[in-house]
């Protein structure tokens, strides 16, 4: 039977937990909010299943042989696009899966704000999936719900992090014809207690329940996005990356599940067919594409993926990269973030104290409190392309 004895080790994909044929394996959250597998030993009739289909400890690596292609894309409807985290690119694929009477699977917002992975049928559910969500998402049971309906045939588009990529292909067995996977370049994963902490935090200070929220706000363009809550009094909190306290303790690493600090899935050749990221840095290379409401890296490693992009070339201005020059501002995708020192005692005393003063408390930490002036830094070299 699975066990994790080094944190390190398991990403909290839930491969073990779907497969599993006597449901006797629960995800449950550690003292920092993060699920892992806990066995029922009674229920347990040791038939190794989930440890044969981990996908850290039967690490796997996809290429077809096939040169991986990049591109910088932008969807010709505005309005697609702006309510976008960056091009607007993952709703047209969406949709072009939707139009075959597919399936999409993606991570949205619950009622209360906890981000879950689920699915829709409806282009109009489409709407969930839109925008980053700085949370890990909470798989469920949706690769036992992708297996059903693929086995059904129906087309099906499951979208997330490359390690939840690598566990539903792990839970599967094989590479369906009518599946497509779509990854993203992740910094990492923050802790959910983490962010509900905040969310409680927000909601104290306005006095009044969250009733919409964007990590990624344009409001004075895409480079520089905003972090944004609508409360149900009609108030409104927004506030610039570098200055909201929940980003902060995202872009310091202080609050990343551990096994994303060496995580194993960043790599230029992906599991997944099809990758999506902002193409940060493209006034160095593509000038004429950046009018600062968005522009989608598209990395595309099958045969599949690149099936999809051809079908939806109609709706979008693209031109092709270098992998190299695609990612040069993008090294999420190869490279993980280091652990901080102080994580351990940030994230014990997140749980505590209130968020603010947490923060605060942190902020005279010397990396802490230079990172404010260090991510003003990096968005003024991109903005001018240094």
């Amino acid at each position: 039977m699975i066990s994790v004895c080094d944190k390190t080790n398991c990403t909290g994909c839930f491969a073990c937990a779907n497969i599993c044929p006597k449901q006797c394996i629960n995800m449950t959250a550690d003292n920092e909010g993060f699920l892992y597998p806990v066995v029922n030993v009674s229920l347990c009739i040791n038939c190794g299943l989930c440890e044969k289909i981990c996908p850290l400890l039967n690490a796997k690596t996809a290429s077809d042989g096939r040169e991986t292609k990049a591109y910088a894309a932008i969807s010709k409807d505005e309005k697609i696009r702006l309510a976008s985290s960056s091009g607007g690119l993952f709703t047209l694929i969406a949709e072009s899966i939707l139009d075959k009477d597919g399936v999409v699977f993606g991570a949205a917002f619950d009622e209360d704000f906890n981000v879950i992975h689920t699915y829709t049928e409806e282009k109009a559910g489409l709407e969930l999936f839109r925008g980053s969500k700085y949370v890990q998402s909470v798989i469920g049971e949706t690769y036992k719900q992708a297996k059903e309906f693929l086995e059904n045939g129906r087309t099906v588009l499951f979208t997330g992090t490359p390690c939840q990529i690598g566990g539903l292909y792990a839970y599967l067995g094989k590479n369906y014809e009518n599946l497509i996977t779509q990854d993203l370049i992740c910094h990492g994963v923050p802790s959910p207690a983490v962010w509900r902490k905040y969310l409680e935090y927000r909601e104290c200070v306005s006095r009044a329940g969250a009733r919409g929220i964007s990590f990624r706000r344009k409001t004075c363009g895409w480079k520089k996005f905003y972090v944004s809550f609508e409360f149900s009094n009609d108030t409104e909190y927004v506030s610039k990356l570098t200055d909201d306290p929940y980003m902060q303790a995202f872009l310091s690493n202080l609050c990343l599940r551990p096994s994303c600090y060496d995580c194993s899935f960043k790599t230029k050749h992906r599991q997944a067919d099809i990758t999506l990221a902002d193409f940060w840095g493209i006034q160095n290379f593509l000038p004429e594409m950046d009018d600062d409401k968005g522009t989608s890296l598209v990395v595309l490693h099958s045969d599949k993926g690149i099936n999809v992009f051809e079908k939806i070339k109609n709706e979008i201005t693209f031109k092709e990269v270098p992998l190299d020059n695609a990612i040069a501002y993008n090294s999420s995708m190869v490279k993980s973030v280091d652990m901080p020192k102080k994580r351990k005692t940030f994230m014990n005393d997140i749980q505590i104290g209130p968020f603010d003063k947490v923060v605060k408390k942190y902020r005279s930490v010397s990396f802490y409190g230079k990172l404010k002036t260090k991510l003003k830094t990096i968005l003024r070299k991109i903005s001018r392309g240094i």
